[in-house]
């Protein structure tokens, strides 16, 4: 199946602790079916210190569940993607608007 939501794209949480908040994804994890959000979901990591580390409680942004995030369109509203064919090429749009994301 292809990918709907695509690292560097500007996502809404729909539901969680943070819900409604807004983000870019930095990472895409396809076969579990989770991505990174920069900012959101963040957890508090204790590190051991090391020689190149300084260690303690570093924040880490955990994975979210694709199903719970949304792409933001060109309005600013949360919407769904759908793909269509435009000059022999498969392409995302958003189902909000129809424009091509």
């Amino acid at each position: 199946m292809a990918a709907k939501l695509k690292k560097g794209d500007k996502v809404v949480v729909l539901t969680g602790k943070d819900k409604g908040k807004q983000g870019e994804i930095s990472s895409v994890n396809p076969s579990a079916g989770k991505a990174i959000v920069d900012g959101l979901n963040m957890a508090i990591r204790h590190t051991k210190q090391s020689q190149s580390d300084q260690g303690g409680r570093i924040p880490l942004a955990m994975p979210i569940q694709l199903s719970n995030l949304a792409l933001i369109d060109s309005k600013g509203k949360a919407t769904r993607i759908g793909f269509r064919e435009e000059d022999g090429k498969k392409v995302r749009f958003a189902k909000s608007t129809g424009e091509t994301v």
